[in-house]
């Protein structure tokens, strides 16, 4: 019985850690860009001069 408590404790922990991880995302700006990345594709990155 106390390895199922020990487990829930540590279930709680880790799920807790990921919730702090997914607010700090947030909170920094990691989603706020929601326009670019899906078209980011479709532009070269390597622009040709020409002569």
């Amino acid at each position: 019985m106390s390895v199922i408590i020990l487990l829930l404790i540590a279930s709680i922990s880790v799920a807790a850690l990921f919730l702090a991880a997914f607010i700090w995302s947030v909170k920094t700006g990691q989603y706020d860009d929601e326009a670019s990345p899906p078209v980011r594709m479709l532009f070269d990155d390597n622009v040709k001069s020409k002569k």
